[in-house]
């Protein structure tokens, strides 16, 4: 038995444009152990969103297998992936992706009354007071600032207890020092609530954050780029 959180083995990822074959993922095999905290880091169109959306369930694969919380992606159905990604993965995005005329609380908790389940109001209550938003709870997004509208969007990941975060350029609106607070508080979260992460950034700075920077160019993982930060 391993303690792999996240394995995809051969993954690959094609798309057609024009007469040419885009190879987006090119037979990716990659890892993450359970509670660790991982950076992806290439340029723009090398493939890490791509890899970060199969890791999600949110694409499908040419070939290859994804595996997470052990449980195999491909064998799913559309409806199953939804209940999947709802209860064990949360999604961190640039764009924070926050309902305007919802305050920062019921953001925080709308994942997990959209899945029916109880809300757990002390954790919530602790993961607030962690990321700093305790006086914002009550405020609508547009009342906030990127920083504090990101960390919004951290507790809304780290609210519905998943298994893993996913974060897709967490920082890419904000400026050097927010960026920072923010990816402290979040890795600073994870290790609290003993959660995963797995990151794609292309700041080096943000990457050395992590316990591990993976690096990936056309598609493929870079050998011996997998290194500790």
């Amino acid at each position: 038995m391993n303690s792999w959180i996240v394995e995809t083995k051969g993954l690959k990822k094609y798309y057609k444009l024009g007469d040419n074959t885009v190879k987006a993922l090119d037979g990716v095999d990659f890892q993450v152990k359970e509670q660790e905290f991982v950076a992806i880091i290439g340029k723009s169109g090398s493939g890490k969103s791509t890899l970060l959306h199969m890791i999600g369930g949110l694409d499908r694969p040419t070939a290859g297998e994804v595996c997470v919380a052990g449980k195999h992606l491909s064998g799913m159905t559309k409806e199953e992936l939804t209940v999947f990604r709802r209860r064990r993965v949360g999604f961190i995005f640039q764009n924070y992706n926050l309902v305007p005329d919802l305050s920062v609380y019921e953001n925080t908790t709308l994942p997990i009354e959209l899945d029916g389940r109880h809300i757990d109001r002390r954790f919530v209550e602790e993961i607030l007071d962690l990321l700093k938003l305790q006086e914002k709870k009550e405020a609508l997004p547009g009342t906030l600032s990127g920083g504090q509208q990101q960390r919004a969007a951290i507790a809304r990941a780290i609210a519905s207890k998943p298994s893993i975060i996913l974060a897709d350029e967490p920082t890419g609106n904000l400026d050097t020092a927010a960026s920072h607070d923010v990816l402290g508080l979040l890795k600073m979260a994870a290790n609290q609530f003993q959660q995963t992460i797995v990151l794609i950034t292309h700041d080096n700075d943000i990457a050395q954050m992590a316990d591990r920077i993976v690096r990936i160019e056309d598609g493929v993982i870079v050998k011996g780029s997998d290194s500790r930060a």
